[in-house]
């Protein structure tokens, strides 16, 4: 395996960017990049971005949450952003980010984990919890679901799927953009840039839309199919924090909503934005995020979800 490690002056002054870089080897040679914000021994928010971001989506959360007194723990997935690159797109499987992403856990023995995953966080976050249930005490899905390869896919994903692996020009800070309802300054579109200075450094970015399961017989279908035996019975709180404006994954909170029992009686929400809502309601999110650490008052199963429709609170 060839891997890549982007030169750190391509992250000098990013905006909104300050945090202290921390790395830890998940493979032999093969090292993860993660941000680590807030009090010690506080309990952890794990918080996963998806493709073709990086922990620099979270900048505007991490703080606010960092600072009502909980640990956040950003991680870059291997491929992306400060973490190292495999060269060849071959290199990269669902199974081996799951892998890389257990280790991450296993090494910071992170436990009362509160996830918060979006994208391809989603699909690694919500199979890490489904297998490992005692270290998470709760789930915050945004704009992202677990697909097993059984359902119908969506039009809009097939043509993204298809850019992704054939297209010549893969412009990181401009699709993240076209994925964002508000205005990316010039420098924040770099900064989705800055971890690839050529294409060859694009490879895992690339592979992530053919690994989803699109066929009953995908090599990670059975997996996730048991992972939704777990998340079928999961009674721990299961929030949907739903963007309005995402042709993708629309739809995908009211299905998880039914599904799974933790989400009853949870104050799910429909925020304004794209499909990076982390970018368009930073503030909403987070304010998410924290009321969910803190709460403690038992919930009602008899009562019916609870839905809001919000710009920002």
């Amino acid at each position: 395996m060839r891997i890549l490690r982007t030169e750190e002056q391509r992250f000098a002054q990013l905006p909104d960017y300050p945090f202290t870089p921390h790395y830890l080897d998940v493979a032999p040679g093969l090292q993860m990049h993660y941000v680590d914000e807030g009090p010690l021994n506080a309990d952890p928010v794990l918080m996963l971005h998806g493709e073709p971001s990086w922990s620099y989506l979270y900048r505007h959360m991490i703080p606010v949450v960092a600072e009502s007194g909980l640990t956040v723990i950003a991680p870059d997935l291997i491929g992306f952003g400060k973490s190292d690159k495999p060269a060849d797109i071959e290199d990269y499987s669902y199974q081996s980010h799951m892998d890389w992403l257990l280790a991450l856990i296993d090494e910071l023995a992170l436990t009362n984990i509160t996830l918060v995953c979006q994208n391809w966080g989603s699909l690694l976050g919500l199979r890490l919890a489904a297998e490992n249930p005692d270290r998470f005490s709760r789930i915050i899905v945004a704009n992202g679901m677990l697909p097993t390869g059984d359902e119908k896919i969506p039009a809009a994903f097939k043509a993204w799927k298809g850019f992704s692996i054939y297209s010549p020009w893969f412009p990181v800070g401009r699709i993240v953009q076209m994925g964002t309802a508000r205005h990316l300054s010039n420098a924040e579109r770099r900064a989705y840039d800055a971890p690839f200075p050529s294409s060859e450094y694009k490879a895992g970015a690339r592979s992530f839309p053919k690994l989803v399961p699109v066929s009953p017989d995908d090599p990670a279908s059975a997996a996730n199919r048991a992972a939704w035996q777990i998340l079928s019975q999961w009674k721990k709180p299961f929030i949907t924090c739903f963007s309005a404006g995402d042709p993708i994954t629309r739809g995908g909170d009211r299905y998880m909503q039914r599904r799974i029992p933790g989400a009853l009686g949870q104050p799910h929400i429909t925020l304004r934005g794209g499909h990076f809502l982390q970018e368009d309601s930073p503030q909403s999110f987070a304010k998410i995020v924290i009321e969910a650490c803190k709460r403690d008052q038992p919930r009602d199963l008899s009562q019916p979800p609870e839905t809001a429709a919000e710009n920002e609170l």
